[in-house]
């Protein structure tokens, strides 16, 4: 990490002359420019910068679509402006002479943007403060390698590629040293950024792993969730592989993205730690509670994409079942840790979640409980995958219809981020559904 003098002086030494200038988009990433490091600290340091506001109102193939309030050609597709976090500054190790740093995304004539990913988080931040509350989080992303570079991946149409490995290979020291090279690249290269590392494994598809980093208050993970995430493609790809984080390559196991949330005091003191039932306080349990009277109504801020939900299967270690266990991976939410470690595990979304709306998620989930003082539920113990529980929403369109149902997102995120995100679930949808598929080619060319 860096300090704006400390910049200074690496600019002077000329050991630093580029600074990336970065923001979030709906689809959790990273977008901006490239800043001469002069430039950037005569300029922007003191006067921000400004790039297109329809950042935030296009899909994932960066189309201008209908349908956002905020940004169209009504609108003249005007600026917004990027306000550097001084306190996100830091090097990029594997990109020559380059720092980098996150903004918040303000308007042009002054305040906050309401659907920026980043201001949703710190809006459910500064609910827990009023609170005297603070929620740490950790992330953990899986990811499937190739020993294809991006652009052949791209020429193939993302078919017959090589994983990196031809076997499961889920904690296997031999599998994960098949790709150490890689893997060591991206670990350093995320401690050089700032980012505690804490261990990497094999995971259970072919060229699956995970690396691991230590938990931080939560806008520190979800910034360095989104930085790691994009750097690890930017390093596979110098080494001429490739990587994904998608929900789901193929029928085997998808790349799930566990979160962790806890709640500590402003003080730092633990809270959910208690004398109740498992160890638990009487926050605990309604913070608990919380998540699961949410769980359906937030699903699509933790899951965003059609490809999210082919996740769903029972027995794949995704959960399918609204529900909360004891060190129990068959429930949605999983309970871990005792005294000052206890938290919850959040299973539902995949390596393709934006960090930002995910963490409000379960931060507003929370409150919700913590608010109303929600009774917990008797653990599920046993297999939920066979219980009679309520169920995950098995697709987009059934997520997007419970949130734009759910009073209790417009309660805690307003009208105004969830009809933008509504929205955004409605192009995704729309251009699923006119897509002609390779599975409908291979069934029906031929035999129908």
């Amino acid at each position: 990490m860096l300090t704006l003098e400390g910049l200074r002086e690496l600019v002077e030494s000329g050991a630093v002359d580029t600074v990336l200038v970065a923001m979030t988009d709906m689809q959790g990433r990273l977008q901006g420019k490239r800043c001469a490091a002069e430039y950037f600290l005569n300029e922007v340091v003191t006067h921000a910068t400004e790039a297109c506001n329809y950042l935030l109102a296009v899909d994932v193939d960066m189309n201008t679509v209908d349908g956002f309030e905020m940004s169209s050609w009504e609108r003249g597709y005007g600026d917004f402006v990027l306000r550097p976090d001084f306190g996100t500054l830091r090097l990029v190790p594997w990109q020559e002479g380059t720092a980098m740093v996150l903004c918040d995304v303000e308007w042009v004539h002054g305040g906050p943007v309401p659907v920026s990913p980043r201001q949703v988080l710190r809006r459910q931040l500064d609910r827990l403060a009023e609170r005297g509350l603070a929620a740490f989080v950790g992330t953990e992303l899986e990811f499937i390698v190739f020993d294809d570079s991006y652009e052949h991946a791209w020429n193939q149409g993302y078919r017959g590629l090589r994983a990196a490995n031809q076997y499961n290979v889920d904690y296997s020291m031999l599998g994960t040293a098949r790709v150490e090279t890689l893997l060591r690249r991206i670990r350093n290269a995320m401690s050089g950024a700032g980012m505690y590392v804490e261990s990497v494994k094999g995971e259970c598809n072919p060229g699956q792993h995970e690396i691991a980093f230590r938990y931080a208050g939560a806008l520190d993970t979800c910034d360095n969730h989104s930085i790691y995430k994009n750097g690890a493609k930017e390093i596979a790809a110098q080494d001429g592989k490739s990587l994904t984080f998608m929900a789901k390559y193929d029928a085997r196991e998808g790349n799930s993205c566990h979160i962790h949330v806890s709640l500590r005091a402003t003080d730092g003191s633990p809270v959910l730690a208690g004398e109740g039932p498992g160890g638990f306080s009487r926050l605990m349990e309604h913070f608990l509670a919380g998540q699961l009277a949410c769980l359906r109504e937030f699903t699509y801020l933790l899951a965003p994409n059609i490809n999210s939900y082919k996740r769903y299967v029972p027995g794949s270690f995704a959960p399918t079942t609204v529900a909360w266990g004891t060190d129990n991976r068959t429930c949605a939410l999983r309970v871990v840790g005792h005294g000052e470690s206890l938290r919850v595990e959040n299973r539902v979304p995949g390596g393709d979640v934006n960090p930002y709306l995910a963490v409000a998620a379960l931060i507003a989930a929370g409150l919700h409980g913590i608010e109303n003082e929600l009774p917990l539920e008797p653990e599920l113990t046993g297999n939920a995958y066979t219980s009679d529980k309520p169920t995950v929403p098995s697709t987009l369109r059934e997520a997007a219809t419970a949130l734009a149902e759910s009073k209790l997102a417009r309660t805690a995120f307003g009208d105004e981020v969830v009809e933008h995100y509504l929205n955004a679930a409605r192009i995704e949808l729309a251009a699923f559904d006119a897509a002609v598929t390779d599975w409908e080619r291979i069934r029906g060319f031929e035999r129908l």
